[in-house]
């Protein structure tokens, strides 16, 4: 599909969903690398979550460069990656449940989806080979959620997950910018190697497809 292009596996999905965990197990699985979230490092996360109107167009733009970044220089390796969440997923469900939410103004979200479609023309940006989206129970997410603690997401309202949640459930069913997988979190344990194994075999059959097995 993308010549000279190792293999780019991205793993879509709402916070909680488990998308660390599959993507750490997929690329030692395949012998591919991985490339996670910073979230440790982002100046504006903890601000966000305390203030979504001061702070939600800092932090998308923030997420927007780091996120394209990456996928550029994952597309320079040329080697098969795992990448955890999609800059897709920034523009289309964090961004616009901001603006329309009003946390975000007209002129911030058409700077900002101005911004993402120059960055995201083919063919200087290629989209991934493969994106496996995840999804399952709210009430179960919202567990992983609290369980991790991460204290700016614990302070963050129930309408705002619920609503995160919505949306991503739509975006799944309709997404079309590359070859996707669905997987609900609860058919598969990555902690059991037979848990995961037909999910490698349908990421190796949709690879081998496009030639870039």
């Amino acid at each position: 599909m993308h010549h000279n292009d190792g293999p780019l596996i991205a793993i879509a999905g709402m916070v909680g969903v488990g998308k660390t965990t599959l993507a750490r197990h997929i690329a030692e699985r395949l012998g591919f690398r991985l490339s996670l979230e910073k979230v440790d490092n982002n100046p504006f996360l903890e601000d966000y979550y305390r203030d979504f109107s001061r702070w939600s167009f800092h932090l998308q733009i923030y997420f927007l460069a780091e996120r394209f970044k990456e996928h550029r220089r994952i597309q320079e390796t040329h080697v098969g990656y795992v990448q955890d969440r999609t800059i897709y997923e920034d523009v289309e469900i964090f961004a616009r449940l901001q603006y329309e939410r009003g946390a975000m103004s007209t002129r911030e979200y058409a700077t900002y989806v101005g911004l993402f479609e120059a960055m995201t023309t083919f063919p200087y940006f290629k989209p991934p080979h493969l994106v496996i989206c995840l999804r399952g129970n709210f009430e179960q997410i919202l567990q992983r959620i609290h369980r991790r603690g991460r204290p700016m997401e614990l302070a963050a309202p129930i309408d705002y997950w619920r609503s995160l949640y919505e949306r991503y459930e739509r975006w799944i069913d309709a997404f079309d910018k590359a070859k996707a997988i669905v997987v609900d979190i609860d058919a598969y344990d990555v902690y059991a190697p037979e848990g995961t194994e037909d999910l490698l075999q349908r990421i190796r059959q949709a690879l081998a497809a496009q030639g870039t097995a």
